[in-house]
């Protein structure tokens, strides 16, 4: 699957994802713990690995190998990327569960006091 047909599908099914209300309404905080089906139903994260989407991202990059989806043990990332400052993202087991079962999950990255960026992972 190319970038481009990727984006309009995982686009397309978080639209569809996102109940009517949330669409009214801001928040200025994640609690980052959402999860949600994976947009593509022939995706298999133990078969073919993971895609990751950052949000607000100014170079930060995250691999979640199919090695670690299937140890399926809370794991702590570092998300540098091309960034000049890092952030941390930890997948909980529940989290590995949920991509065991082909499930997208959600969560907050964290680096101290400056800011977050919402971390989706989903089944490639």
């Amino acid at each position: 699957m190319d970038r481009k047909t990727f984006i309009q599908k995982t686009a397309g099914a978080m639209l569809v994802a996102i109940p009517a209300y949330s669409l009214l309404g801001c928040s200025s905080s994640d609690d980052g713990g959402g999860e949600t089906p994976t947009p593509n139903g022939n995706a298999d994260c133990a078969a073919n690995g993971t895609a990751v989407s950052i949000g607000s991202n100014h170079g930060h990059t995250l691999t979640v190998s199919k090695a670690d989806v299937t140890a399926g043990t809370e794991k702590t990332y570092t998300i540098q990327g091309s960034s000049p400052h890092d952030h941390s993202v930890t997948l909980s087991s529940a989290n590995f569960t949920s991509l065991q079962s082909n499930s997208s999950i959600s969560v907050t990255s964290s680096n101290g006091d400056s800011h977050t960026h919402s971390v989706q992972v989903s089944c490639a």
